[in-house]
């Protein structure tokens, strides 16, 4: 049996995407990015969220709604390589991250893993990245994001 695909935002890359005010109250940030998640969940995937530094106040390890919260030792980045290795290796099974830090992509990649930026995950498209386009082979993702998937769930924030 297949395991299901796994998800991995990078919290403080996804925040920082949007213009919101986050900068003020970094916990009360990651907490909406929690929300904004579970009200759009594709319950297909697994989805963890990796949180650091402060943001960590905002929401406490373990599970919520579905999501698998993780609090960063140190660097999110760090947590989220070992994470990728992780399951890369040891389960088989897809994993996606989502973030726009350019050398996280690189460093993900490189373990096999797919990338989704911040905006195309936010607008419903976590549904996407639970099966593979039709022609397109497995592995990394190239060049820009994929197009938001049609009729997904609007992102709140």
């Amino acid at each position: 049996m297949a395991l299901a695909p796994l998800v991995v935002v990078d919290a403080a890359n996804v925040v920082g995407s949007r213009p919101d005010g986050w900068w003020r109250d970094r916990p009360a940030a990651v907490r909406r990015l929690l929300d904004t998640i579970t009200a759009g969940l594709d319950r297909r995937a697994d989805v963890v969220l990796v949180v650091e530094g402060a943001a960590r106040a905002g929401v406490e390890p373990g599970v919520h709604d579905g999501v698998r919260v993780v609090h960063a030792p140190g660097s999110g980045d760090d947590e989220i390589v070992r994470i990728v290795a992780t399951e890369a290796d040891a389960a088989h099974r897809p994993v996606t991250v989502v973030t726009a830090d350019r050398p996280l992509r690189e460093r993900v990649t490189a373990l096999g893993a797919a990338v989704l930026g911040p905006r195309q995950y936010l607008a419903g498209a976590a549904g996407s990245i639970t099966r593979r386009p039709r022609g397109r082979p497995a592995g990394p993702a190239r060049g820009a994001d994929p197009p938001a998937r049609p009729g997904a769930p609007p992102a709140s924030g």
